[in-house]
């Protein structure tokens, strides 16, 4: 008992010290619950939305736009051609016998008259072209089928009670939704506004089906582009979810310098990706810490930006990790080697090589220590664990440290997704697949867009071989 509490000797004193104990404890209490009520009805302090960045630093200035000072301009190249030829003359005035020129402003006399010239790059005015196709067609006893004749310009034949789409107009439409990422309403907005063509948005999805089955044939460019990723020195791989019909999927994109491949898969496994590269992979596999990537049996380099990220964040959510050492070696570690792979060229390979072997050494120091801190164990982990996948791409000059291709690959299919949601059947998913993997390689190799998709498709569809990449990459 409280030793303000009387003894049992005064019970009168007892009660009088218990009653005022008792409105204490009443007043305490009912201060506590008007705190609590404060804090209940206390609204938090409004906060920027997620996609919004963090405002600068007081005094900071952001990056100025446009090219540092003394670096040359990036200007179009000049027209290679010039097609028409218009003179622009001054007015002259009106029965004026010494035929000088006026000022258009003012109808003043000019003097001092110069020449010049101004070229300018315009879009010619387009409008649907309509070719009607007479073709004949016959019964083959042997492939027991009618068989039709086809112009080089001429999609399959199929009975439609109007026109048919052109392949150019196939692969614009393809090209405004898997390339410029526009959702398949504004595609038809555009081709109706910049070329008069009429189609409807919900015939669009079709159309790109049905363009997305002739690369991915047999022996057609996405087999080419696969058989390209497996002859490459190295690959980079990420993925992202998806959703077809409704139902979550991964989206898998498997790129370098050459090519790219997307595929739409319901597995987040080893598999698709073996199933693309194959057994016989002999480059290196650059990804992210995802476990799934562990798996294969390829050669292996981890990104390092992601390490960096994660130290980032976990110096940012623990205090005790932010004060210790560890993380502040493991990130100087992490970028003296992306800056030493900058500078092989500098040092020479003898003087390279010894350097990189001290990273190395750097690496498995700190892969062996040993803390209470969890963020320190986890990472200290991550080392003991893929610290030669780590330090691999100094050892081999063309291998990146970064996983920077296969991130720039998956960022356009997710803007996509942003705007569409996904697909509405898996016919869809693979075709478009496809389709992105057509367009991303053709831009990869730096040919004209809708001309040599349109001629891959003309080639498949005359059975020649495929030809995607150009004879520098070959």
């Amino acid at each position: 008992m409280d030793a303000r509490t009387p003894s049992s000797d005064d019970p009168a004193g007892l009660v009088r010290e218990l009653r005022d104990r008792v409105a204490e404890l009443e007043r305490d209490n009912a201060d506590l619950r008007r705190q609590l009520r404060e804090l209940r009805d206390e609204k938090p302090p409004p906060t920027a939305p997620s996609l919004f960045k963090s405002s600068l630093p007081p005094g900071r200035k952001g990056k100025k736009p446009g090219r540092p000072a003394g670096h040359p301009p990036a200007l179009r190249p000049p027209p290679p051609e010039i097609h028409q030829e218009v003179d622009v003359p001054l007015p002259a005035g009106e029965g004026d016998r010494s035929g000088g020129c006026l000022c258009p402003v003012c109808r003043g006399e000019l003097a001092d008259l110069k020449d010049h010239e101004r070229v300018v790059e315009e879009i010619a005015p387009a409008a649907p072209r309509v070719t009607r196709y007479r073709t004949k067609s016959g019964y083959c006893p042997h492939c027991e089928k009618r068989v039709e004749s086809r112009h080089a310009e001429q999609p399959p034949a199929a009975d439609l009670p109007h026109a048919q789409l052109g392949l150019n107009a196939l692969v614009a439409a393809a090209a405004l939704k898997h390339d410029a990422g526009l959702p398949y309403r504004k595609v038809a907005r555009v081709l109706a506004d910049l070329c008069g063509l009429t189609v409807s948005p919900g015939a669009l999805p079709k159309q790109v089906r049905r363009l997305g089955a002739w690369p991915s044939a047999p022996g057609g460019s996405y087999d080419a582009i696969r058989d390209r990723l497996r002859a490459g020195a190295y690959a980079n791989a990420d993925e992202t979810g998806w959703r077809v019909g409704g139902v979550n999927h991964w989206l898998w994109a498997i790129t370098n310098p050459d090519a790219t491949l997307y595929h739409v898969d319901k597995r987040r496994s080893a598999e698709v990706v073996r199933g693309f590269l194959g057994d016989d992979f002999a480059g290196h596999l650059v990804s992210d810490f995802l476990p799934t990537y562990d798996k294969l049996p390829y050669k292996a380099q981890k990104c390092i930006p992601h390490l960096l990220r994660d130290i980032e964040r976990s110096t940012a959510r623990s205090p005790p990790f932010a004060a210790g050492g560890f993380g502040k070696k493991l990130k100087r570690a992490s970028k003296d080697m992306l800056r030493l792979k900058g500078r092989w060229d500098d040092f020479g390979d003898d003087a390279y090589e010894m350097r990189a072997s001290r990273i190395a050494d750097r690496l498995d120091r700190l892969a062996r220590t040993a803390s209470d801190d969890k963020d320190v164990r986890r990472l200290a982990k991550r080392l003991r664990r893929h610290a030669p996948a780590l330090a691999a791409f100094l050892l081999v000059r063309d291998l990146p440290g970064d996983n920077n291709a296969a991130e720039r690959a998956i960022r356009p299919a997710v803007i996509i997704r942003k705007i569409s949601g996904g697909h509405r059947g898996g016919s869809t998913a693979t075709a478009s697949a496809a389709v992105m993997s057509v367009l991303r390689t053709v831009r990869q190799q730096g040919r004209h867009l809708i001309e040599t998709v349109k001629g891959l498709v003309q080639d498949h569809l005359a059975n020649k071989s495929c030809n995607l990449f150009t004879p520098a990459a070959q």
